[in-house]
């Protein structure tokens, strides 16, 4: 069992679905020849050929368009989108038809379309490359939104996204791709869909986050636990549907709460949780909730970049805040 990437991880993913199903297609911008931008689908048309792994014209309506076609009619399309910037032009498309196809038609047709694109900052890349805008999607019914944080997590949740029988919008964080290297075992096991992960355990703080910002609110447990803090991170992976038995759980557990994510603030998936916890965990809370966001402005280019995104100290900052007003 080697130690591989995110991208590895994907492709392997990726590889070891198509190969034991041969209704899987691969669609999108220069993901045949040349693997991609970021080269997640390297070497699968050398395998699979161009009709499983087809290079598309430049045309984002066109791969969302074509690929509910094919998921209509029986195939399980996996359309790449080579960054999250240029997701907006498959709206219509994901929107209008892709989640209201098994409401349309009354079960009668699926749509088993994943729909995968490199999201957030943190590679100094220029304007819409760095975007996070994961509750544009959430906030639609009838999609699945999953966001893995780990090269394990990309490997098994891709699995799970592809033998779903209907739409997932598979946002991959890409500066993780190539951070990270852990063991990852080919073994064809999809991890579950719509449930959080507890990766550390804690009494005195909840952390909730997703995606790259696993990594900062990692450390930032760490640092915590040095001044006898012990801090619960949970990753919540797929943000829609939203498994809030596992943060309620936790916070009934702590009576604290920090949220994190890369996003805006207003209207954040960060929101919507915090809404739920004083919905339906208000006793449980000693302090208010807390979010360690983006802000609400237009993703900045690389110089301001590290300004923008959440740091481990305005992380602890806000456990810090939490915890006094208890």
């Amino acid at each position: 069992m080697a130690d591989v990437t995110m991208l590895d991880a994907i492709n392997m993913g990726l590889r070891t679905e198509m190969s034991a199903d041969s209704s899987v297609v691969l669609l999108g911008q220069d993901i045949g020849i040349n693997g991609g931008v970021f080269r997640a689908t390297a070497g699968l048309q050398n395998t699979f050929g161009k009709q499983r792994v087809i290079d598309t014209p430049l045309s984002e309506t066109l791969i969302a368009g074509m690929s509910i076609g094919m998921a209509a009619e029986g195939l399980k399309p996996v359309a790449e989108i080579q960054f999250m910037g240029f997701i907006y032009a498959t709206f219509d498309q994901i929107i209008n038809h892709a989640s209201r196809l098994r409401n349309r038609t009354r079960g009668r047709l699926t749509c088993p379309l994943v729909l995968r694109a490199p999201f957030g900052g943190g590679i100094h890349a220029p304007e819409h490359h760095s975007e996070s805008t994961e509750a544009l999607f959430a906030h639609i019914p009838g999609l699945r939104v999953v966001i893995p944080s780990s090269p394990s997590r990309a490997y098994g949740l891709l699995l799970a996204a592809i033998r779903d029988p209907d739409p997932v919008i598979f946002l991959e964080p890409k500066r993780i791709y190539r951070m990270v290297k852990q063991q990852v075992q080919d073994n064809a096991e999809a991890l579950p869909l719509d449930v959080c992960f507890v990766l550390t355990e804690g009494n005195d703080v909840t952390l909730v986050s997703w995606g790259a910002m696993i990594h900062e609110t990692l450390a930032a447990a760490e640092q915590l636990a040095t001044n006898g803090i012990n801090a619960e991170v949970i990753d919540v992976a797929t943000i829609k549907p939203l498994d809030m038995n596992t943060i309620l759980e936790s916070v009934a557990k702590t009576g604290h709460c920090v949220i994190i994510h890369e996003a805006a603030k207003t209207c954040g998936v960060g929101a919507e949780i915090a809404a739920q916890l004083a919905e339906l965990g208000l006793m449980s809370l000693f302090a208010p909730v807390e979010r360690v966001t983006g802000f609400d402005t237009v993703m900045p280019l690389f110089k301001l970049e590290q300004n923008y995104m959440p740091s481990v100290a305005r992380i602890i900052a806000a456990v810090t805040r939490s915890l006094k007003d208890a």
